[in-house]
């Protein structure tokens, strides 16, 4: 009898296509769901018959509270080699065995830059316009050149944003809690002596900090008032780390030009959440590793992980 496999929130239906997974066809059913469950008794019976679970992310949490009732599960396969919403204390008190996958910087970098360019020129208004056959020309883009980028965070992503600043010809700024000089300055960045230097001084203001403790909440209201009226925020990060409703009273009020948004509170979003009608924002469903290259890696990842599992020998553990 095989053992059957949940492959969560597939929402592309990508989970097959971008992995091989006949190495262990004969003794794993992967079963692929494209809807998302936001509750925990529907994801508790809908689990309760399979032995392995594939999520994306941290989009489905596993506290202890759902893994005590899912006796069958055996592994567990998150997509990359970090993940917050997982209990892995309850997770091994239930025999369940915590994996990950490779993942890569560069989706979300090339996402972030993608948010930052349709915000300063204005990209989906002016295709809107197009298609409507409206006003030919309605926004006055907001040069790149020149223009001072922020960025809270000088991690594996930050780095590679900021060496795409630096070929568009803008200047840096980088601050986090422990960042130095000296590792501001191999990246081309000037290390801003405090995070509301950095507010005050950027155009273009980019999140990539690790969600924790001393992030959660990191922007918020007085933080976001001392950005420039002319500035724009990008967040690919974690949502927590800016206070959400401070976010969305600063885009009603037009005390920023505009935020690019990848991440939120609630995902995916609920029909009537603010944050699909704000002015001022260009938002997508949470894309930023979302590309092929990563898909592969993470699904192709997911196969090699049962299969050493299957095997006594389990890879990339988690916890």
């Amino acid at each position: 009898m095989r053992l059957r496999c949940a492959v969560l929130d597939d929402f592309q239906n990508a989970a097959l296509e971008y992995a091989d997974w006949s190495p262990i066809e004969d003794r794993v059913e992967p079963v692929v769901f494209r809807d998302h469950l936001a509750g925990e008794d529907e994801l508790a019976a809908r689990l309760a018959d399979f032995d392995i679970a594939v999520t994306l992310r941290e989009r489905v949490p596993f506290p202890a509270s759902l893994l005590d009732r899912l006796p069958r599960l055996k592994l567990l396969i998150a997509s990359g080699m970090r993940n917050s919403v997982i209990d892995h204390a309850a997770a091994a008190r239930n025999g369940v065995t915590v994996c990950g996958t490779a993942s890569s910087s560069t989706p979300p970098l090339e996402l972030t830059w993608a948010l930052l360019l349709g915000l300063a020129r204005g990209i989906v208004q002016e295709n809107d316009a197009l298609r409507a056959q409206g006003p030919w020309q309605s926004t006055v883009g907001a040069d790149l050149h020149g223009r001072r980028l922020g960025l809270l965070g000088l991690g594996k992503i930050g780095s590679r944003v900021a060496q795409v600043a630096l070929a568009f010809g803008m200047r840096v700024s980088a601050w986090s809690q422990h960042l130095t000089r000296e590792r501001a300055e191999e990246f081309g960045a000037e290390l801003a002596t405090s995070k509301e230097e950095l507010l005050r001084g950027s155009d273009f203001v980019s999140v990539h900090l690790a969600l924790g403790e001393r992030t959660r909440g990191l922007l918020g209201a007085r933080e976001l008032a001392l950005l420039k009226p002319t500035a724009y925020l990008i967040n690919t990060s974690r949502a927590a780390i800016v206070d959400q409703d401070a976010l969305l009273a600063a885009l009603h009020e037009g005390r920023i030009a505009g935020a690019g948004v990848d991440v939120f509170d609630i995902e995916p979003l609920p029909a009537d959440h603010p944050m699909r009608t704000a002015p001022r924002l260009l938002a997508t469903p949470h894309l930023g590793y979302v590309s092929q290259a990563n898909y592969a890696m993470y699904y192709g990842d997911a196969v090699e992980d049962i299969q050493a599992f299957l095997a006594g020998e389990p890879v990339r553990r988690l916890g």
